[in-house]
């Protein structure tokens, strides 16, 4: 039996911590139609497990990676300089700088490696799920039509 597609969007966390950032951005994504993963792949703690998936990820046709991270956050950087496609990286409140240290460092990146960066938090995550659905809504129809359907929704006054 072969492997499973790639998804569309690849989650990649630092830590096991931050699912609940995450988990209000997850129906966002089953929402807009976008196949997605998470995956669990530490910058410090597991680099060549890190490597492997997103290597795997972008030869599977993945689109967007979606990576969540705290205080360091290393994570969104290092994806950024594996994969030559869109990387959004979520910034975690988390440590004494209740989640500064992660945004500055996300959005800090040299150039040639950009990170698009949402605010830190769930909202953030949320955003990024939106924004990955925008980046794939350029080429496909479906997913056009969900995000439109979205922003009436919100134009409504949904979320």
């Amino acid at each position: 039996m072969g492997a499973a597609p790639a998804p569309q969007v690849m989650v990649l966390l630092g830590s096991a911590s931050d699912l609940p950032v995450i988990e209000k951005a997850l129906p966002l994504l089953e929402r807009f139609g976008l196949s997605h993963r998470v995956e669990i792949a530490s910058a410090h703690r597991q680099p060549r497990k890190l490597h492997r998936v997103v290597q795997a990820a972008d030869k599977g046709g993945t689109e967007v990676f979606i990576a969540v991270a705290g205080m360091a956050a290393h994570l969104p950087g290092v994806v950024a300089s594996l994969t030559a496609r869109p990387v959004i990286g979520v910034p975690v409140a988390s440590g004494p700088l209740a989640g500064v240290d992660a945004l500055l460092s996300m959005v800090q990146m040299p150039p040639g490696v950009p990170v698009a960066t949402v605010a830190v938090g769930s909202a953030g995550a949320r955003n990024a799920a939106v924004l990955a659905a925008r980046i794939i809504s350029l080429h496909d129809k479906e997913v056009a039509r969900a995000v439109d359907d979205h922003r009436r929704e919100m134009a409504r006054g949904g979320r």
